[in-house]
């Protein structure tokens, strides 16, 4: 089944995500991002990932790292395959 929007039809369903953002984001901020994998790169970087129901659920995330003064790294989906087609 195929989804309408302003965009390019996209499959209908929840999309996953990773989220790189510089530095090590400490444990104490995880509820900020529930359901989302946190995990430390030796690159000084902290990639966060899973799945979020839409694009509002994205940008919320990224808003919440903009108030919280994160720089921001790089976002994209994550292949349904992981990636290994």
């Amino acid at each position: 089944m195929m989804a309408r929007g302003a965009g390019p039809a996209v499959e209908a369903g929840i999309e996953r995500y990773e989220i790189r953002i510089k530095g090590l984001l400490d444990e104490r901020w995880a509820g900020h991002f529930e359901g989302l994998d946190i995990v430390h790169e030796r690159a000084g970087t902290t990639r966060l990932a899973g799945p979020l129901a839409d694009q509002a659920a994205l940008y919320g995330v990224l808003n919440r790292l903009r108030d919280l003064g994160i720089t921001l790294v790089s976002v994209r989906t994550i292949p349904a395959d992981g990636g290994q087609s």
